[in-house]
């Protein structure tokens, strides 16, 4: 099934387009509001080709589609327009509890990426001075720590512009007022109170001193009150003057409202939530890594982990690191990868075995939707070693006092966030209490065991046979077959989207590789997909990581929807040119409907050199 046909029929199930508030995407997941829940077909869309899971949560609608979210979701919002879906809300009957979660992840969501960027900055500035390769007294080690710094120091603009669209005001009005709380004039009236112990006051009422660099509720606050004034300021503006009155009344009003009540509210609730922290660190260091590592599957399953999101990264940005959140996450991410892999392991059933290894790989570099749905909830008893594995994990690493100095998701890929400033103590610590968590779950879910999936079909020994009346691919580029695990993409190797060989071309020619329709065509040239006449679904995807080229060195002869027949010129493009950009030429064909045959074959042309319209493939009804 091709990206574009997924999505139609994924926009189909949640109720379709006028069912559909927003959309947004992270890195496994489409992450829907809709305006009614109960019009959205969940077990249609469980059993879905291209669809994981389906979980409804934490005030989100959530499809599980897997690393290749970004695809998809570019797919539906070409076809369904959601971009300009900008209708209001309707009043929907979700609990406050619900609301509050997806506000929260709305808000934190968004911004991950800038942080977890500067967080792995700060890693690598900790390596190479503790391998002397830069000083702490060098302009280098000058530049790049003010670039790490950046992102957590302007926090409040970062947090404003996803809250802005998150509480539905003006985006730049809500980065005007973060603009306010940082401005250096604002800063420097801070610094001489606080040297000559005088207040600062507006008309006589005292505002608070207070420093808002790196801080969380402040601005999110703030931006809420906005959502309220910037409508009423709207209302009570005459139309005549309404182009300068609305902005004016909003920014003062929230302005002032949150340099005197709610920036000195949240600086309150952000240094309570420190001290709490602070306390159990000092008389229960390992309580909460070791809850959060036991239980973090059910507070994934139940949405309730976005709680933990600002949590974490306001102790980053006040105390620059985190003992609390991360710690815990990372025993129960890898503990869930581990579970994945002791699955992989001993499972007879190989579609089972092929989705459970690529799980398991991602589930321990920290992305765990396709473990957990795809594996150790399905299976159940799995979840017994992804908590005992996380819990164990956690209270180690709870009692060694290790925190992440990064925020991002936790993971083997995200241990240099674990490196600090007091050497490799801490990371050390923390690639223990990893493995820990990898071994603990892996034992526990292997002798534990689970119910395994039996295969409803055995496949039989066949060799290919042109005689037969089965559907034949013929091979649509010159050049050398080999298997799609050579392909330098998890995508293809790990036969995600589907099963087929690849071909490593020696010109830059495509042709049809059978009489049938084109289905898609990407608009930068590098992929299309074909329907045939007997009901095979190809893609042949040109390169690896060609999307990036737009087009360039690509002509294609063929638009969506066309006729072709065996042989027909489909897409030309310049070998020699993409090559010098830096990108691979090998091209997979993927029969993207694998499960509607029973086998297909292929083979017996490993290794060798074809040709076009040579008999490349079988598809067994």
């Amino acid at each position: 099934m091709s990206y574009r046909e997924l999505a139609v029929e994924i926009i189909k199930n949640v109720g379709g387009k006028e069912n559909v508030l927003s959309l947004t995407n992270c890195a496994t997941r489409l992450r829907f509001n809709l305006k009614d829940d109960s019009k959205a077909n969940t077990d249609v869309l469980k059993n879905t080709k291209g669809v994981m899971g389906v979980v409804n949560k934490g005030g989100q609608y959530q499809v599980i589609i897997g690393s290749d979210v970004a695809n998809v979701c570019k797919e539906i919002n070409e076809v369904a327009n959601l971009q300009d879906n900008t209708a209001a809300s309707e009043e929907d009957n979700k609990n406050a509890v619900v609301k509050v979660l997806d506000t929260i992840a709305g808000i934190f969501t968004p911004i991950i990426p800038a942080i977890t960027g500067a967080g792995m900055l700060k890693a690598v500035m900790a390596l190479l001075v503790s391998f002397k390769v830069i000083s702490t007294s060098s302009q280098t080690y000058s530049i790049l720590n003010f670039m790490a710094d950046a992102a957590f120091y302007f926090l409040p603009f970062l947090l404003a512009n996803s809250a802005a669209k998150k509480f539905k005001c003006n985006a730049y009005m809500a980065m005007t007022l973060a603009a306010v709380l940082l401005h250096p004039n604002f800063a420097a009236m801070v610094d001489v109170a606080k040297t000559t112990g005088e207040g600062i006051s507006f008309l006589g009422i005292p505002v608070t001193i207070a420093t808002y660099s790196s801080s969380v509720i402040p601005i999110i606050l703030g931006v809420w009150l906005m959502s309220f004034v910037e409508p009423l300021a709207d209302k009570v503006s005459p139309k005549a003057i309404k182009f300068f009155t609305k902005p004016l009344i909003t920014l003062v009003i929230t302005g002032l409202a949150t340099l005197i009540v709610l920036g000195p509210l949240g600086n309150i609730c952000g240094n309570g939530i420190s001290l709490g922290i602070e306390f159990l660190n000092k008389y229960a260091n390992w309580l909460v890594p070791f809850i959060v590592g036991t239980f973090s599957p059910l507070l994934v399953m139940t949405g309730m982990h976005y709680g933990l999101i600002p949590i974490g990264i306001n102790n980053i940005a006040t105390a620059g690191f985190d003992t609390v959140v991360g710690p815990g996450m990372l025993g129960s991410n890898i503990a869930q990868g581990a579970a994945a892999l002791a699955v992989a392991c001993k499972t007879k059933n190989s579609e089972l075995k092929q989705l459970a290894t690529s799980a398991g790989i991602t589930g321990v570099c920290g992305i765990t939707e396709p473990a957990m749905y795809g594996v150790t909830l399905k299976l159940k008893r799995p979840l017994i070693g992804v908590m005992i594995g996380g819990g164990v994990s956690g209270l180690f690493l709870g009692i060694f006092g290790v925190g992440r100095y990064t925020s991002g998701s936790p993971g083997l890929l995200a241990l240099p966030g674990y490196i600090g400033t007091d050497g490799f103590r801490n990371i050390i610590f923390a690639c223990i209490g990893a493995a820990i968590a990898f071994v603990v779950s892996f034992l526990v879910t292997y002798f534990v065991g689970f119910e395994d999936v039996v295969d409803e079909k055995k496949k039989e020994e066949k060799t290919l046979d042109i005689n037969t009346k089965d559907t034949t691919i013929y091979a649509p580029i010159n050049g050398k077959c080999v298997e799609l695990s050579e392909v330098n993409d998890p995508m293809f190797a790990d036969g995600m989207m589907g099963d087929g060989v690849a071909i490593i071309p020696q010109n830059g020619r495509v042709v049809a590789p059978t009489d049938g329709v084109i289905s898609a065509i990407f608009d930068t040239k590098h992929a299309l997909g074909i329907k045939s006449n007997d009901g095979a679904e190809i893609l042949i995807h040109i390169g690896i990581d060609t999307v990036n080229l737009k087009g360039k060195y690509f002509n294609a002869k063929v638009k969506a929807g066309d006729s072709i027949k065996k042989g027909d010129l489909l897409v030309e493009f310049d070998i020699d040119s993409i090559k010098k950009a830096g990108y691979e030429v090998i091209t997979p064909i993927i029969i993207t409907n694998r499960g509607d045959y029973s086998d297909i074959i292929g083979g017996e042309k490993v290794g060798l050199k074809v040709k076009e319209n040579d008999k490349l493939m079988r598809l067994i009804k």
